[in-house]
Parts: C-alpha cells; sequence; structure tokens
C-alpha cells in the first residue's frame, strides 16, 4: 500500500428511516455520533493508538439531512501536537436519486491519543507537504491557540 495516506479519511453512510427525528429528516445526535467515529477512526489510524474526544468546534448544521441520503465524511489530520490531533472533517450530503451534492458542515475535533492507562501519550509528527496541508495546519494552530486561552488544561 505504497500510496496509502494515514493522515486523511473517507467515510461514507447512508441515512436510514431508523435515524429520522420527529421531523422525517435525519437526527443532529446521528450526524455528531458518525463524526465522533470519523474523527476517532484518523486518529487512531494516525496515532496507532487509542485516542479519546477532547473538543469539537464548529458543528453547525446548514441543511437538513433526509432519509435516503449519502453522507460522505471527508477528514484529515489538520495539526498534530504532543499528543493532541486536529481533525477536520467536511460533511457532504448527497441525493442519490437526483444526483445532487450538498457541503452541509465542517467542523474540527481535538483528539488525544492515549496510553494503556487512560493517560495522553505522545504521538508521530506531522509535517504538512501540500498547500492545504499547510494552510489547514495554520488555520489549526491559531484554533489551538484559542482553545487553550479559553480553557488552560
Amino acid at each position: 500500500m505504497e500510496n496509502f495516506l494515514k493522515n486523511k479519511l473517507t467515510m461514507s453512510i447512508l441515512m436510514t428511516p431508523n435515524m429520522a427525528n420527529f421531523s422525517g429528516n435525519v437526527h443532529g445526535g446521528e450526524i455528531l455520533k458518525a463524526l465522533d467515529h470519523v474523527a476517532y477512526a484518523l486518529a487512531a489510524r494516525y496515532s496507532g493508538k487509542n485516542v479519546v474526544t477532547l473538543s469539537v468546534d464548529r458543528v453547525i448544521f446548514k441543511n437538513p439531512m433526509h432519509i435516503g441520503t449519502l453522507v460522505t465524511f471527508l477528514a484529515s489530520v489538520n495539526y498534530v501536537g504532543r499528543t493532541s490531533m486536529e481533525i477536520g472533517i467536511k460533511v457532504i450530503a448527497e441525493d442519490i436519486k437526483n444526483h445532487t451534492v450538498t457541503h452541509t458542515n465542517s467542523c474540527f475535533f481535538t483528539m488525544v491519543a492515549v496510553d494503556e492507562n487512560g493517560r495522553p501519550t505522545p504521538v508521530e509528527t506531522f509535517v504538512p507537504q501540500s498547500i492545504d496541508e499547510k494552510r489547514r495546519w495554520e488555520n489549526a494552530k491559531i484554533r489551538r491557540q484559542y482553545l487553550l486561552k479559553e480553557n488552560p488544561i
């Protein structure tokens, strides 16, 4: 697997009737749960360790998602600290019958690698290569500084 990128992940889920809220649209909690799964999968893949969610930033539901929609999560490692990683996730909703695609939201998860005792443990450094990776890295650094200023750990 020479071209395997451990700093990116794409996952798609078909929205089924059991995911509906009382309005008949997809329940926001179902999307949040899926986002957390995607963030976990990528952070664990990248670090090779168990990870936990430290924070979630900017989950804004711009458009409702309907039952039968194929939702695709495009995730990337944006920033890596000593034990933490920012995972950026772009959410795309596809009406598979009408062949229309909508960007429903983007958000950021901070995940922390933990050892077998649940204590934070160091992760491999990440060196952004592409222009997009460098832009994401710089933006993530700003978000991280704000997070630490508002919520000292």
